[in-house]
């Protein structure tokens, strides 16, 4: 069987309901705050922030390495041009621009 006796006076008694309604009273406080539309809105709004910021972060640093790549291979260690690589990639984008110059003369004859 269960011991049912409490050596608590009605005064400690009436102490421990009133903290426990204080707490209850800043649980439902919070519950309240937490609920409301306004708040489950900037909640939402800053985890796509966040999520907007991160993957932008990532796109920086992957254009940032693309870049660098390719200046490493248009331009040696001193920061001279690499005229080998320079004069036939110069030749494809003219080429490929001729090209389209061309398809977009036909397509408006």
């Amino acid at each position: 069987m269960a011991d049912t006796s409490d050596t608590r006076t009605p005064a400690q008694i009436e102490a421990d309901i009133k903290r426990r309604r204080e707490v209850l009273a800043e649980t439902l406080d919070e519950i309240g705050v937490r609920v409301h539309p306004k708040t489950i809105v900037g909640d939402a709004k800053a985890k796509v922030v966040a999520n907007v910021d991160q993957t932008l972060g990532r796109a920086y640093v992957q254009v940032n390495r693309v870049v660098s790549d390719v200046r490493a291979r248009f331009v040696d260690d001193e920061g001279a041009p690499r005229l080998e690589r320079i004069v036939p990639a110069a030749l494809v984008v003219v080429g490929v621009v001729g090209l389209l110059a061309l398809g977009a003369r036909r397509r408006g004859d």
